[in-house]
């Protein structure tokens, strides 16, 4: 089977690396973002994407806009695949792209469609306290994840999962699962199934709004919110910017999702009572960190990461700033 592969992120190259894997399929070019500059220097930097096609030797088309590319579209025209695959290309495609692979389009998408349509799927299922996600194959058409569906996997969502995390163990599942729907199309195993467009729910671009903590919420939507956006969401503290990477809610509701260590501190502190204000210091746990008031329950601080330093643990933190119960987040 000829394929072009279309990709950008870390959560696409192991689906590119299954297909270059297999001799059945025949990686004939990668179509992925154009380079961009990253870090203190500013160096172009490539995609993980391109990296790994640059080291297999495949051609690489870095278009800016590929609907208006002409040269890329003349040679996606001229390769004559049986599939284009798509995973977090980053790029939506036209109708005209979209019509010229033998077999089809294929996307790998990180949700159970029609679930979580959309650019950031896995963020927002962990924001919404999701206990099972997963990766649905589809035929793409032109809407925004509206294809039919072909093959789904699942995964459960653990507690003290992040947004890393999720993407790391659904990537895997992806392309397991998208080598499987090229074996089972090609082989007509398979029929597409529609979408129910009254089930759907979207997963929209994250804003920078997005990673603003609002204290007076409750335990569970700060943890849900600071794992789905890791590792971005922002408080203030003693005037300067805390990114919270971290934390465990303190509620015997979820005890019997923690690991065993964590078990015992929400026995200790779960029914702790306060009068504090959201937002306050309202214990130090030796050896972990602070745990901060909501506006229902305690969020405990795991790890965290000051402005200008490195990622440091909540114990850490607490030491290192001296931190005593009273004192405020913003």
């Amino acid at each position: 089977m000829k394929i072009i592969f279309f990709g950008t992120p870390e959560f696409a190259v192991p689906t590119l690396e299954k297909l270059l894997s297999h001799r059945e399929f025949d990686v004939v070019a990668v179509v992925t973002q154009p380079d961009k500059r990253r870090g203190r220097g500013n160096e172009l930097t490539p995609s993980p994407v391109k990296s790994v096609a640059t080291a297999r030797q495949i051609p690489v088309w870095q278009p800016s806009r590929v609907k208006k590319d002409v040269e890329t579209l003349n040679l996606l025209e001229q390769s004559e695949a049986d599939f284009f695959v798509v995973a977090a290309y980053g790029q939506i495609l036209s109708q005209q792209i979209l019509d010229l692979p033998r077999l089809g389009c294929i996307n790998v998408h990180g949700s159970i469609l029609p679930k979580y349509r959309g650019a950031a799927p896995i963020q927002w299922c962990l924001y919404n306290g999701e206990t099972e996600t997963g990766i649905t194959t589809m035929l793409m058409d032109a809407g925004m994840d509206t294809g039919a569906m072909l093959l789904k996997a699942y995964t459960p969502i653990h507690l003290l999962d992040n947004a890393y995390d999720l993407a790391a163990r659904l990537s895997t599942l992806g392309a397991d699962l998208l080598t499987e729907t090229l074996w089972q199309l090609a082989s007509q195993a398979i029929a597409p199934i529609p979408q129910d467009n009254d089930e759907a729910t979207y997963a929209p671009l994250i804003k920078k709004e997005n990673y603003a903590l609002d204290w007076s919420k409750t335990a569970i939507a700060l943890h849900n919110q600071i794992r789905g956006f890791y590792p971005n969401c922002t408080a203030t503290f003693r005037d300067r910017a805390l990114k919270i990477l971290a934390t465990v809610p303190l509620d015997a509701a979820y005890l019997p999702q923690l690991p065993a260590d964590m078990q015992q501190l929400v026995h200790n502190f779960s029914n702790l009572s306060s009068d504090r204000s959201p937002g306050q210091i309202v214990q130090i746990v030796k050896g972990i960190g602070a745990a901060i008031q909501t506006g229902a329950g305690l969020l405990l601080l795991r790890e965290v990461q000051p402005a200008g330093k490195r990622p440091q643990s909540g114990w850490d933190f607490v030491n290192g700033n001296r931190l005593t119960v009273g004192e405020v987040l913003l």
